[in-house]
């Protein structure tokens, strides 16, 4: 959530960058700033009423201690019209504040200044490109063949215990996805993350902390009893531990990673880009997670930009990064990064992680301080990325490495499976 002295001060700026993200911020900028007006004007005459509520008790004790009780009794009335008028302001200030945030909550982030114009992943910069496309022939297989061929996915069996983008990993598929796990973990601990291991499910304020809501609430899955939501990604409960958390600036940058299965609706996705697992309702990610000093989060951007791209070097996946245009970010980011892999059966470029900066955005919803090195208490920066999420990942490791005699596992993997190759059995 932007920060309401920051709108004010800076309406122009404000209303000309949230149009990079293809967003119109006049109406609502200029409904906060007159809610923000009326707040500030109710809150005075609060201030007011009770300073002179305050006073008058103070004058009427005097009179009784005096032996004034008549004079004394006679103000009494003041103060409880001046207490009716104190709790009708409140009321009022509380209905203002609440309309405010309403408001303040439907503005998406500031984008960086380094973030283009644009409309779609078509306008998206390629900024950085690694290995060579393998050249698989006419008779490669699609990684859905792949896994029904070698029977370490089945889709149709996931489908029959679930629904569509819930499958089933089996032998050889599941060992994979347990060795892609701990391999990705073990380099975060090694560069220096603390590993966590979050709930499952989150409770409305850290949804909300985090930005998925309201912006995304048709795409988690809600338990209405409960109030409770299956998570999206491991950086939602993540983040969260940090909701309402003063830090010293010693403690920056926190670096945390953690293991989930993810959850997503997707709602509305349909076709052959989605097919096998190109897109699922229930996936598994490994998430790094940092809170930075604000002086310091693009060295940290630029820091997981590198570990990401390590993973996809060590699995030996030739890979693309691009830096989101306005009009492709999220709803949250002020810069991110999208790392692609190339799928080989395929021919396309499958997204296996965003790597984002934040800035104070969330920070702002939750409440996530920190006490500068002058003892002052400020915002500080959320930054994530996944790092990395499994299905594409798998999708292009077993399209790029398929031959006649089985699939090829990486070198950096096989000390995690125990086996160098994907065989029928």
């Amino acid at each position: 959530m932007l920060q309401i002295g920051y709108i004010r001060d800076n309406r122009d700026v404000v209303v000309s960058r949230l149009a990079i993200k293809n967003f119109k911020a006049e109406e609502i900028v200029g409904e906060i700033i007159n809610l923000d007006e009326k707040r500030r004007e109710i809150q005075k005459k609060l201030d007011d009423t009770l300073s002179r509520s305050n006073q008058l008790a103070k004058e009427i004790g005097g009179l009784f201690q005096k032996g004034m009780a008549a004079e004394a009794n006679a103000m009494k009335k003041q103060t409880a019209e001046l207490k009716d008028l104190a709790r009708e302001l409140s009321r009022q200030l509380d209905e203002t504040n609440a309309r405010l945030n309403d408001q303040l909550v439907l503005l998406p982030n500031l984008p960086h200044n380094s973030v283009s114009l644009g409309k779609s992943a078509e306008d998206n910069e390629i900024v950085f490109e690694w290995g060579s496309l393998p050249d698989l022939g006419d008779k490669a297989k699609p990684h859905w063949e792949l896994a029904s061929g070698y029977d370490i996915i089945d889709f149709d069996l996931g489908s029959k215990v679930t629904g569509a983008g819930f499958p089933f990993y089996k032998g050889y598929g599941a060992k994979l996805q347990r060795s892609l796990i701990n391999f990705f973990l073990e380099e975060a601990i090694a560069a220096g993350y603390t590993e966590l291991q979050p709930p499952l499910f989150v409770n409305e304020d850290s949804a909300y902390g985090t930005g998925q809501l309201p912006d995304k609430d048709g795409q988690m899955y809600a338990i209405g009893l409960d109030k409770l939501y299956a998570i999206p990604t491991a950086e939602v409960p993540v983040t969260n531990v940090y909701r309402d958390v003063i830090l010293k600036a010693d403690d920056l940058p926190v670096k945390n990673v953690a293991y989930s299965s993810c959850f997503r609706r997707e709602a509305g996705s349909y076709g052959k880009d989605v097919r096998g697992l190109n897109r699922l309702h229930q996936f598994d990610k490994v998430e790094i997670v940092q809170i930075s000093h604000p002086d310091l989060s693009y060295a940290q951007l630029e820091e997981m930009r590198l570990h990401v791209a390590s993973l996809l070097q060590k699995l030996e996946l030739p890979f693309r990064i691009v830096r989101l245009c306005g009009g492709d970010m999220s709803f949250t980011s002020a810069l991110t990064y999208d790392f692609e892999v190339w799928s080989g059966a395929q021919k396309r470029w499958l997204e296996v992680s965003s790597v984002s900066n934040f800035e104070n955005f969330q920070a702002n919803r939750m409440k996530l301080r920190f006490k500068d090195e002058e003892g002052k208490t400020r915002l500080a920066h959320t930054l994530n990325g996944s790092a990395l999420a499994l299905p594409r990942v798998v999708a292009a490791l077993l399209e790029n490495n398929q031959a006649d005699d089985g699939i090829r596992i990486p070198a950096a993997l096989q000390k995690f499976t125990g086996f160098e190759k994907i065989i029928l059995k």
